[in-house]
């Protein structure tokens, strides 16, 4: 059995992908302060969902996919590069996290899963 984590998610990823949400607790800063369920799905689609419109650097996609804890959001980042969901490139002193059209995929197979 899944155990149900606390945490926070965006508010337009909370608004997305609400089946992911037991309880909605406070707002806070762009997110909700929520009860979720299948937490490390719902990790992936907080990175995937930042990318899907403009590429970011490393410090923009932490901050807002508020995945708070620095070693789980490495996790799961270096999980999407090693899936090919997302790329990343350097840029200068930057890294450059792109989402690819394999990353695309899945996250519209959340996105359009009444379709």
């Amino acid at each position: 059995m899944m155990r149900a984590r606390l945490t926070y998610v965006p508010l337009e990823v909370a608004d997305q992908f609400e089946d992911f949400i037991i309880k909605r607790d406070e707002e806070i800063l762009g997110a909700v302060k929520a009860r979720t369920r299948d937490y490390s799905t719902l990790s992936l689609l907080k990175l995937l969902y930042q990318l899907r419109g403009n590429p970011m650097t490393f410090s923009d996609l932490y901050s807002k996919s508020k995945i708070r804890m620095k070693k789980s959001f490495l996790n799961y980042l270096h999980l999407c590069v090693d899936y090919n969901f997302i790329r990343k490139e350097a840029s200068g002193a930057n890294m450059i996290y792109t989402i690819t059209d394999k990353g695309r995929i899945m996250l519209n197979l959340f996105i359009n899963k009444g379709n």
